[in-house]
Formats: C-alpha cells, sequence, structure tokens
C-alpha cells in the first residue's frame, strides 16, 4: 500500500488537462476561468462623485467662500456639465456621477444648507481639500492592467468585474462528462422498498451531489449488480462515453469485488490499488485507454465520500487548471488515539479556539458504513500514521465538505 501523500501525487500527475471553451459570461458562474481577464480602460474611467450632494473648488473654500450659487444639476450616467468660472460656483450632483469640469470637491446634502439657489456650508467638521468625496480616474486599476488572474473558479465578484470590462464572454475550462457508478447485489433505488436483505443506494446520490457543490453538476448515475457480465458492459459503455469515471463498492479482496479484474479486461492501467488509509483503504485509481481517469472507491459510504473529498474533487480541480488551494489546517480540541499502520480520517465539527485558530472537535462516527454520522460535520482531519497520541492542540489537515 501507498500513503495518502503518494496517492495524491501519483493522481495528479497522472490527470489530463481539460480543454477550453467559450462560455457566455450570464453562464459562468461556478466554472474556471482559463484566460486573465485584462481592463479595457481605467477604473474607474472618470472622476466620479461618491456622495449626493454639491460639487465645487476646494480652492473657494480655502478662499473662506462658505456660500455658493448652484448652477447645474449633474445626474449619474449624464452627460459632462462644466463649473462656471465664478469662484462661488458649484453644481448639484448625485452619486457616480461624473465631476464636473473644474469642480475637485463635494459637500455631502448633510452638510450644507440650502435656500433657493444658493447653498451654504457652515459648522461641517469635514474639511473640504481637494479629492474630498472623489473617486479619481484610475485610482483602482489603469487600462490593460491584469484584474483577474487564470486558474480561478468564477463567482459574482469576478462576473462583476468581467462584466465592468466587457467580457461578454469568457475563456473557461471544458465541464467533464462525469459517470458515478454504484455496484452491489444488496442495492435497489431510492424509491423501492428493500427487502430485509437489501439497503437503499446511497452513494451514488452523495458523490453527485458533492460532485455538484464542488463545481461539476454533469455527473449520470448508474447502478450495476456484481455481475462480471454486467460490469464489463458497463465499463465499456462509460470509458467510451465519459470524460471520468467514479466507482463505488466492488473494489476489495471479497468473491463478488469483480472491479479489478475487470478494470484489467477493459484495458483501464491501474496505478494503485490500497492506500493506507483508515476509512477507505481498498481505493483504487487508474487510466482508461482513452485517458479518462477512473477512480473506483470503497462501497463504504464514509469511506467512499471521504475518498471524493480527498483526492477526486483535488484532482478534478487540477485537470479544470485550477489554482491549488492553500493547505488549511485545524487545531484538535481533544487528543486522538494515533494508529500505528494507517492514516486516519476523522470527522469534525469547527470551532473557534481561544487565539481565534480553527479548532477541530472529534466526531467519529460508529463504522465507515455511519453514514448518518457525517450530518451535522463540517469535514474531516488527516492524521498520519504515527505510535504516539495526537494531543489537544495538535495542528492536523483539515479537509471540509464544502468550500
Amino acid at each position: 500500500m501507498i500513503s495518502p501523500a503518494e496517492a495524491e501525487k501519483t493522481i495528479l500527475e497522472a490527470m489530463p488537462e481539460w480543454a477550453r471553451e467559450d462560455c457566455p459570461l450570464a453562464r459562468a458562474h461556478g466554472r474556471v476561468l482559463r484566460a486573465e481577464i485584462v481592463t479595457d480602460r481605467d477604473f474607474p474611467p472618470f472622476d466620479r462623485a461618491t456622495l449626493d450632494g454639491y460639487a465645487f473648488r476646494a480652492s473657494s473654500i480655502a478662499a473662506g467662500i462658505r456660500s455658493f450659487r448652484v448652477e447645474a444639476t449633474q445626474a449619474a450616467g449624464a452627460a459632462r456639465v462644466a463649473l462656471g468660472p465664478k469662484p462661488d460656483a458649484c453644481v448639484e450632483i448625485m452619486t457616480g456621477a461624473v465631476m464636473p469640469d473644474g469642480a475637485d470637491c463635494v459637500a455631502g446634502y448633510e452638510d450644507v444648507s440650502r435656500d433657493g439657489v444658493v447653498v451654504t456650508i457652515a459648522g461641517s467638521p469635514v474639511e473640504f481639500v481637494a479629492g474630498h468625496a472623489v473617486h479619481r480616474r484610475g485610482s483602482d486599476n489603469r487600462a490593460g492592467e491584469r484584474v483577474v488572474a487564470g486558474g480561478v473558479r468564477l463567482t459574482g465578484l469576478e462576473i462583476a468585474v468581467a462584466a465592468a470590462c466587457g467580457r461578454a464572454v469568457v475563456s473557461v475550462s471544458c465541464r467533464p462528462r462525469i459517470a458515478v457508478v454504484a455496484t452491489g447485489d444488496e442495492l435497489v433505488d431510492v424509491q423501492v422498498a428493500p427487502a430485509p436483505h437489501q439497503i437503499r443506494r446511497s452513494n451514488d446520490y452523495a458523490l453527485r451531489a458533492a460532485l455538484a457543490g464542488g463545481g461539476y453538476p454533469e455527473a449520470a448515475l448508474h447502478a450495476w449488480r456484481d455481475d462480471p457480465a454486467e460490469i464489463a458492459q458497463g465499463l465499456g459503455r462509460v470509458l467510451s462515453n465519459h470524460d471520468v469515471v467514479i466507482l463505488s463498492g466492488g473494489v476489495s479482496k471479497g468473491k463478488f469485488d469483480h472491479l479489478p479484474a475487470q478494470l484489467e479486461k477493459q484495458g483501464v492501467r491501474n496505478l494503485f490499488h490500497g492506500v493506507a488509509q483508515k476509512p477507505g483503504k481498498p481505493f483504487w485509481f487508474g487510466i482508461g485507454p482513452g485517458g479518462a481517469p477512473v477512480f473506483a472507491l470503497p462501497g463504504n459510504p464514509v469511506s467512499s465520500y471521504v475518498c471524493l473529498h480527498r483526492y477526486v474533487l483535488p484532482a478534478l480541480d487540477r485537470a479544470c487548471g485550477l489554482a491549488p488551494a492553500p493547505r488549511r489546517v485545524a487545531a484538535l480540541a481533544s487528543p486522538i488515539a494515533a494508529n500505528l499502520k494507517l492514516a486516519c480520517f476523522i470527522p469534525v465539527r469547527l470551532s473557534i479556539g481561544p487565539r481565534a485558530e480553527l479548532s477541530a472537535v472529534p466526531a467519529p462516527g460508529n463504522t465507515s458504513g455511519d453514514f448518518a454520522g457525517l450530518v451535522g460535520t463540517d469535514g474531516f482531519v488527516e492524521l498520519p500514521a504515527s505510535k504516539v497520541e495526537f494531543p489537544s492542540g495538535y495542528f492536523a489537515s483539515f479537509h471540509p465538505w464544502t468550500e
């Protein structure tokens, strides 16, 4: 068996790079950006008012003038007006409007009194100097500057910037076609009343939901019995029609665990089978004849769910060109016994420690079949194989269920 770190390295090095495609900005949320976004003009593109009020010359205030005559109104989106040449000239202005020619300062409505067309500034604690309440042209970014790097998953923030730069279409990674397969004679679908010796399928539903939450909503569900012929036929279809295959169950060493042999017959190159971890030790990974990564996860629900988050989602992110996320750690809130031979993945609930650090409260389930035990947890910590107990305060790698 190999270590989790070795398994991770093997998977990431074997992952392909998905192709790019152009995507309309309105449908780009959640996609991975593959080309940087640069400004097409200065941000902001003009000096703009940041208050509703009156625009005037700061030099007039410095000269002792306190009463000003309103000459015009400058609305947001209206063409620029000019401030008259007289020192006591001002223009009523709205937030976001372009600053009038000749004006360099704005007083808010709350800082003045008005009588007809005369505005008086009296008793305000504000120092009205040049640039007050003015968002200067180019003070955020100059034209041609990079504002969003490639390799990020697009959220509303990046989409807003892309829209402001006039990017109606952005270059993103193609979404992989993913097959999620549940195997096992004991499984029936969710709407079926199971016999006493059967259980309802849950792994494939859980994996598809987690994939969608991770940015991969296009996953097709399949279910196969523990029958070599059915598995062989199913593998042929999913390997031909999908970019990624995720299998659950049938990968251990039992009499009816046919997957490893059938994968070999289908020409899937095995890169490893077995990782020194608990849960999820039988985890299998290989590359199909057409280049599709194949993840064969253990059938126990907790094992399957943990392996998806520890290995599969980061691998898909790598293939999409997503920049690696920084390693997250959490301090153990209580001691945890070590395992001499296996790395351990322990579900935890997060809280905030006394020094504002993430604190991980262990919430181990009953067994790796106790899927309901994960409800209410935030993710899991990864503890290396060790002879020594992990004390309270030990900083462990933390893997969240959701970002």
